[in-house]
């Protein structure tokens, strides 16, 4: 494929901000027909490079074509008036307007203050159709779900003869269902002839989707491959640098017989009832778990296993029906997350953004906010203390912002999850509750992620870590306790743990219940 062959061009591509450079002769190309991957970690200069594409920046240097012909982008209007589309992560739709408004917004058919709606309905369920895409064309659009708000965000783009497209993280807020739908209406706009191109984190739908990937790393090209020439360990290797096998570090954390020095936390006969749609549902049922000191145990389960909620319920967040928490060899009264926070206790959760921190403020204030009282002298925060203690976790955990004063929100994800960690770890916790904490970042920060908790463990600080990723708990966990329907189905050390284990034990109270159902039906 050369320059006049191809449906885009982009060649040599460089654009630099005040103190950064973000690209640096970056090429890009994709054909009519093609789903084009492309991934890098946070900060790779994907995000840039899609908005000069669609019109946000304009490049410093470089050459665009599109159809062979050079174009010059002026602005995000002018990218959709060239047929160039981008979906980005956060959807852009007004939720109390129809689909059919959603989609064809400042364009309806008819005169400005006489608009036919009837010829708005035929068109937008025209487009509908074609993709096949099961929506009402009157149907508000804050009715629909996630996955059917970005088809509507695709129907959008198709009516305005979209010729290139670009899907930024599409795939985040979708269940396993909504991902194979959102694929099937991938591969018709591919055979429709449309090019696509497709950014995630996620490599196995990067192999699954895409037919060729380009991989930049630190604003620059680190490779271009056809899917069926690659691996995940490839692309993961072009994408840090280093092959996949130096993520992990598999030694043990507890001493040669298995065993710590001492148990630093226990549940006994843990029970949780009740949801806010369900009073009676089980949502816990007599869970029970040690966790040694500097030990990192791993909580393992499907969607619906309790794995969250008991971690909320040894953080005091939720109330338990019955059961026992002991610290230390004594009974511990934690009823309250302030008294899981005076007990030691720290909870980095799973919606980070929405529950970790608070995206508006800065760095340093998310940092020191759980820890004023000991900043503080006479109710007045000490800002010299303050900024040396926010100074020196930023430096000990590399946390890339230019400034301790730098909104959080504009922070990547991986150095956000840092933030959280760097807020709990100043009030000094003996054990830390992890919840996905790597979950919405790029391998390398991952990579960060996992050395930062093999370092706490070596300190003596006890983790509990829920992942959804098997091979990650693989890795990362001295033991793993498996959890189904809200009871602990197995439990497994280092050295017995592999992924057939661990499904067996995440599906095991569900077979059980299969089993016996068909014993009473028979």
């Amino acid at each position: 494929m050369d320059k006049h062959s191809a449906l885009l061009w982009m060649e040599d591509v460089s654009k630099s901000f005040p103190g950064v450079q973000a690209l640096q002769n970056v090429s890009l190309h994709v054909g009519a027909g093609e789903i084009l991957g492309l991934i890098g970690q946070n900060g790779a200069g994907k995000s840039t490079l899609m908005k000069i594409l669609s019109g946000v920046y304009m490049p410093d240097s470089g050459e665009i074509l599109l159809g062979g012909e050079p174009i010059q982008i002026h602005n995000p209007h002018h990218a959709q008036e060239l047929g160039i589309s981008i979906i980005y992560q956060e959807l852009n739709l007004m939720p109390n307007l129809s689909v059919m408004e959603n989609i064809f917004v400042g364009r309806e058919p008819g005169p400005p203050l006489f608009v036919s709606r009837s010829k708005l309905e035929r068109q937008t369920r025209a487009i509908l159709d074609r993709m096949r895409m099961h929506l009402r064309p009157t149907a508000l659009v804050r009715s629909l779900s996630v996955a059917e708000q970005q088809m509507v965000e695709i129907a959008k783009a198709i009516s305005r003869d979209v010729r290139v497209l670009i899907m930024d993280e599409p795939t985040s807020a979708l269940s396993e269902t909504e991902v194979e739908t959102l694929f099937d209406i991938i591969r018709q706009l591919r055979d429709s002839g449309v090019a696509v191109i497709f950014i995630s984190h996620r490599l196995e739908e990067v192999l699954h989707i895409c037919d060729r990937v380009t991989v930049l790393r630190d604003g620059a090209n680190a490779g271009d491959v056809a899917v069926k020439a690659t691996s995940r360990e490839e692309l993961i290797r072009m994408m840090v640098g280093r092959p996949l096998d130096q993520f992990f570090h598999r030694d043990s954390h507890l001493d040669e017989s298995g065993n710590s020095a001492d148990t630093v936390l226990e549940a006994r006969g843990i029970s949780r009832r009740g949801t806010a749609l369900n009073p009676d549902a089980v949502v816990l049922d007599n869970v029970s778990l040690a966790l040694k000191r500097g030990e990192i145990l791993g909580l393992a389960g499907l969607v619906g296993a309790g794995r969250t909620e008991l971690a909320r319920v040894i953080f005091g967040a939720d109330k338990r029906s019955s059961g026992e928490i002991w610290i230390e060899g004594r009974p511990a009264k934690i009823q309250s997350p302030v008294d899981a926070i005076k007990h030691g206790i720290g909870l980095v959760p799973e919606d980070r953004k929405g529950q970790g921190l608070i995206l508006k403020l800065a760095v340093r204030v998310n940092m020191t906010l759980a820890n004023l009282d000991k900043l503080s002298s006479l109710d007045f925060v000490q800002q010299g203390a303050e900024r040396r203690v926010v100074d020196d976790y930023i430096q000990r955990f590399e946390i890339r912002t230019p400034s301790p004063e730098q909104r959080v929100v504009n922070l990547s994800g991986g150095n956000q999850q840092k933030v959280v960690i760097s807020k709990w770890l100043m009030l000094n916790p003996k054990i830390l509750i992890m919840d996905e904490p790597t979950r919405g970042i790029d391998v390398g920060a991952k990579s960060e992620i996992y050395e930062l908790m093999h370092e706490l463990a070596s300190q003596g600080i006890s983790i509990i870590m829920i992942s959804s990723e098997f091979p990650e708990l693989i890795a990362m966990c001295d033991r793993i306790i498996c959890l189904a329907e809200g009871r602990v189905t197995g439990e497994v050390t280092r050295e017995e743990a592999t992924l057939e284990t661990l499904m067996h034990y995440c599906t095991l109270r569900e077979q059980v219940v299969a089993s016996q159902e068909g014993s009473a039906i028979a």
